[in-house]
């Protein structure tokens, strides 16, 4: 194991992660200085106490990041916050940019129509992104910015405690399952996310964000499959 890889464990050690869907963690950050990653531990040293959504909130809210300056509003969540099933997404888009709200935009309307294929609406779910602001221009989070904003992430996954996550799209995948691995060759199976916090194994499933599926509909049957393994699961509860 590398030190660039070491450092990435670490973080996410200290961010409640304790198992990972593979042995060698992905390598994707850089060394920072010393004073820089001092100041980020400041802004979040009081997520231990945080009990509930709103309190994370209120964290979030007073966060201080680059991409506050350049977004319009925190993009936190959207659904049930006592849901058994968490969606995550990568990042707010113009439309989500503008509302506050995820999946708001085309891809938000497209995630619906999947939701409503298998007999679930928003109501019934949890919504998230991995990113709260949206990234200038819609580029896609840099690694940096996905490792900065992971505690937050996992404490609304301690808070949630979902029994489900589907992860929308490549990003969303590297940030929780922790892995090299192409999204092509993480969907289609079953997944476990543990944490330190957390006294249940998560069931998790990788499919492609919808943003991408507009973009590229000859996935949408691969994406169709995710979704009824999905539905199977939650048909066997009852």
């Amino acid at each position: 194991m590398n030190q660039l890889n070491k450092e990435y464990l670490n973080l996410l050690l200290k961010s409640g992660v304790h198992t990972f869907q593979n042995d060698s963690p992905i390598n994707f950050c850089n060394i920072h200085k010393k004073n820089e990653n001092e100041r980020e531990i400041d802004q979040k040293k009081g997520l231990d106490k945080i009990k509930s959504i709103n309190e994370l909130l209120l964290t979030l809210e007073s966060y201080n990041n680059p991409l506050k300056t350049t977004a319009n509003k925190l993009v936190f969540y959207d659904g049930n916050i006592k849901s058994k099933i968490m969606f995550i997404g990568e990042a707010p888009g113009k439309e989500e940019d503008e509302s506050g709200k995820p999946f708001v935009g085309k891809a938000g309307q497209l995630l619906n129509k999947m939701l409503e294929a298998i007999n679930l609406n928003r109501n019934e779910i949890y919504i998230t992104n991995v990113i709260p602001w949206r990234p200038p221009n819609n580029r896609t989070p840099s690694e940096k910015e996905i490792i900065e904003f992971l505690p937050f992430l996992q404490k609304q996954i301690e808070i949630i405690k979902p029994k489900y996550m589907f992860l929308l799209g490549a990003t969303a995948a590297k940030a929780i399952l922790s892995t090299p691995l192409s999204l092509s060759k993480l969907r289609g199976k079953w997944h476990n996310y543990k944490s330190i916090n957390m006294t249940n194994t998560i069931n998790v499933l990788a499919s492609y964000h919808p943003a991408y599926l507009l973009r590229s509909p000859q996935f949408k049957k691969e994406a169709w499959v995710d979704l009824k393994m999905l539905r199977e699961q939650l048909n066997n509860e009852n």
